[in-house]
């Protein structure tokens, strides 16, 4: 994946965390950390999605800082009801 960061198995910087994510759709592999919810399980962000009003559960690795000096989630699956 472009733009990908592989984790660093030395440090935390970065982390495979779940979460929800504020999207119009399912057609996006990075988010902005502003529509990025974390949760403590997958269990969690299922509990805590809602397609129909755009919130979805997912499995993501980041923080990381892009170029463009924002903060990035990459996006590892899409986890389904």
């Amino acid at each position: 994946m472009r733009g990908f960061v592989p984790l660093d198995p030395e440090s935390n910087v970065s982390a495979d965390q779940f979460a929800v994510v504020y999207m119009p759709g399912r057609n996006r592999n990075r988010f902005s950390a502003n529509c990025v919810e974390i949760k403590q399980s997958s269990e969690q962000a299922l509990l805590e999605s809602d397609p129909g009003n755009k919130y979805f559960a997912v499995r993501l690795i980041g923080p990381s800082k892009s170029s463009e000096g924002q903060i990035l989630y990459y996006l590892t699956e899409w986890l389904d009801k």
